[in-house]
Parts: structure tokens; sequence; C-alpha cells
């Protein structure tokens, strides 16, 4: 995945992620791959994703939402665009996913906070677990202190 790779997750943080690495792959006329991961249940005794009823279901749903949140983000950025934009999306662990896509990107942007319940907390899991083992530059896009408890 060549260029720049945003991960988004539908939370309120990874849509502003979003919105940031589209107006920065457009100023670089860079390649934008969207990357959202559906969290995959792991089998506490190995540790490997299990495979789950109506997977196949839940990968379209967060295509079509993705693909959507992309189209808003497009509307919300203007007349200058990415040249292009690829939504990638699978079941896995979100972490992994990122650092993966890392070892061939220019560069990850993240929301600062994701999808999970620690609010409070300045960075997420994902996030920290990213920046610690990404093999590229990776961006993390704070979230909007003037929206902050809305």
């Amino acid at each position: 995945m060549p260029g720049i790779v945003v991960g988004v997750d539908g939370s309120a943080h990874a849509l502003r992620a979003l919105e940031w690495a589209m107006r920065e792959a457009a100023i670089r006329r860079a390649d934008l791959t969207v990357l959202t991961v559906n969290p995959a249940m792991a089998s506490p005794w190995t540790g490997r994703r299990l495979t789950m009823p109506g997977e196949a279901e839940a990968k379209e749903q967060s295509r079509q939402a993705v693909e959507q949140a992309v189209a808003q983000a497009a509307l919300e950025i203007g007349t200058q665009q990415p040249v292009s934009v690829t939504v990638s999306v699978f079941s896995g662990f979100p972490a992994p996913a990122l650092i993966d896509a890392s070892r061939d990107a220019d560069m990850i942007v993240i929301g600062s906070r994701g999808a999970g319940g620690f609010e409070s907390l300045l960075l997420g899991s994902i996030s920290s677990q990213v920046t610690h083992h990404a093999e590229c530059p990776v961006v993390i896009v704070p979230s909007d202190r003037s929206r902050a408890g809305a």
C-alpha cells in the first residue's frame, strides 16, 4: 500500500483522521488507502483469529460505511482531492493490520482515540501500538477539543 494509509473505525477521531489524510494526500498528490478492520475474536488458547458466522456480511456493511465516510470527507475538503482512494476492509486485529501496512506505506494516519471505551485516555491502545511498531512515519490526528464531550 504505497502512499498514505489511514485507519478508520467509525469513531469521530477516525473520521477527523480521514479528512486530514485526504487533504494531505491531495497536497502530496499521493494515493490514499482507507483501511478498516472488523475486529476479530481470538482463541483464548492460541491467540489466533477465530472465524465467526456473518463475517462476510459485517465486512460488506463496514465497506459501505467507510465508502460513505470517504464521500462525506471528499465533500468537506472541496476540490483538491487525492490522486486515488482505495477502501480496504478485512477481519482481524487493527494494530497488526496497520503495522503490516506501514511496511509499504509512506505514512500512516490514525486518530488519537478509537471506538474503545476509555475516553479519558489521551492515546488509545491501537494508536500506541502503531506508533511504537510502525515502519514509516505515523501521524496521530488529535481530537477536536471544541467538540470534546459532545
